[in-house]
């Protein structure tokens, strides 16, 4: 729960004072240019997702296919299609980044016009998407670029070591 506390007033704190987290252009190029431990990088430092030509996707862009499914699909739509009263994230990281996605996620957003009312809740303290935040965002980032197709991934790649420890201590699992 730290963790994600933690994450949450980082996150709020740094929108509240105008620092951008990380400079990212959601249509930038999301060619993988880097990986660590699994985790698929751009060249602006960006978490983004990795495809090889069989179909099989990185751990984070299938994780972040559960998360979605698990948590945002509901409003939003499967494969981040949108919905009648939600967006279509699918098209919205075309020209956001993560900054912009991450305060959506974590502060929530409302829309108020003269023809609609339409709220996104702050997800700020629910681990189970702040702990795949960034998972979440590569699998939007892969469906954006076109990169992986609707539906469950057919292929992916094993589940990182990291991936396992950054779970296990932002849920408060141990051993």
């Amino acid at each position: 729960m730290r963790y994600v506390i933690v994450a949450a007033m980082l996150v709020a704190g740094a929108f509240a004072v105008g620092i951008t987290l990380v400079r990212a252009d959601g249509s930038g190029d999301p060619t993988a240019v880097k990986n660590e431990d699994g985790k698929y990088y751009d060249k602006t430092g960006t978490a983004t997702f990795k495809v090889q030509s069989d179909g099989t996707v990185d751990w984070y862009t299938y994780s972040g296919f559960r998360r979605y499914h698990s948590e945002c699909h509901v409003c939003h739509g499967p494969d981040g299609e949108g919905s009648t009263y939600a967006p279509a994230l699918s098209r919205s990281l075309k020209t956001i980044g993560y900054a912009d996605y991450a305060n959506a996620v974590v502060n929530g957003r409302k829309n108020v016009n003269t023809a609609q009312e339409s709220v996104m809740p702050a997800f700020g303290t629910n681990r189970n998407v702040m702990c795949y935040l960034e998972d979440i965002f590569v699998y939007l980032r892969a469906r954006a670029n076109d990169a992986v197709p609707r539906g469950r991934p057919a292929k992916r790649e094993d589940k990182p070591k990291a991936a396992t420890e950054m779970e296990n201590g932002c849920l408060g699992h141990t051993g």
